[in-house]
């Protein structure tokens, strides 16, 4: 693979008390790529999403992060070096407020002395600069706990992309998000990303998102990857109709299927 892409994952397998969590596994992602993942729950998805962010080590395959082999790297270091994170469930501290969570996020990371002030100029100038581009400065001074939930997943994005990330993994940026408000997040969210130039992977289960933002879809099922391509080809796969857009329309994921007797 050319290093021009900034994530290369070769051949990566993962088991789990003999259980097979990802199969030769191989993908991709290049510097402004947006690709979504989608796949039922136990597909492997957030396996590949661990290994790749350094919380998990792979049986076989290796990691590239800008042509460097990182395979082996923990996750501190891997953030440090360009490699950030969201989580399905935001990551706030909850009694503080929005621009301290973000200050707290600079600090960890442009510094390494854990006893530097956290309410420097040139800190509070990027924290605010952050809650701007996010769309939610005037949120600024309200408690984490107190926030909306949209606003709330914003924050925790703005957070992991403190440092100038080159590689951002989002965990179902959506997820709890109302129907009314998850297009508008994500227009959001993605004209945040979009200056800078980063690879952008999102694990999502709905459908319309994916469709609506992603470039690429990579679809996982039983650990390995059965369609990689653009949306209109992968959503019209054989395999993933059969295995994950059909499951994903269902009881799996807290949506009741036609005619079931919970509709």
């Amino acid at each position: 693979m050319s290093v021009s892409y900034v994530l290369e994952a070769e051949k990566l397998s993962k088991s789990f008390a003999g259980l097979a969590a990802l199969v030769d596994v191989s993908v991709a992602i290049a510097a402004g790529e947006l690709v979504g993942m989608i796949g039922a729950n136990g597909a492997g998805k957030t396996t590949f999403v661990n290994i790749v962010t350094g919380y998990v080590k792979p049986e076989t395959g290796r990691v590239r992060f800008m042509g460097r082999d990182v395979t082996h790297l923990p996750a501190r270091e891997l953030t440090r070096l360009g490699v950030s994170r969201s989580f399905q469930v935001a990551q706030v501290f909850p009694e503080l407020s929005a621009l301290d969570n973000l200050l707290i996020a600079l600090g960890a990371r442009l510094t390494h002395s854990p006893w530097r002030p956290l309410r420097r100029p040139e800190l509070i100038s990027q924290a605010l600069d952050a809650l701007e581009r996010f769309g939610i400065a005037d949120y600024r001074d309200y408690r984490a706990a107190a926030l909306p939930q949209g606003v709330r997943k914003l924050l925790d994005i703005a957070m992991a992309m403190s440092g100038a990330p080159k590689l951002v993994l989002l965990d179902e940026p959506s997820s709890g998000v109302s129907a009314d408000e998850k297009f508008s997040l994500m227009d959001t969210l993605l004209g945040a990303l979009e200056p800078t130039g980063a690879g952008v992977l999102f694990v999502e289960h709905d459908m319309e998102i994916v469709a609506r933002y992603a470039h690429r879809v990579v679809a996982f099922h039983e650990g390995r990857v059965i369609a990689d391509g653009p949306p209109a080809e992968v959503m019209a796969d054989a395999q993933v109709q059969t295995y994950v857009t059909g499951v994903l329309r269902g009881a799996a994921f807290g949506r009741p299927l036609v005619g079931d007797a919970r509709a």
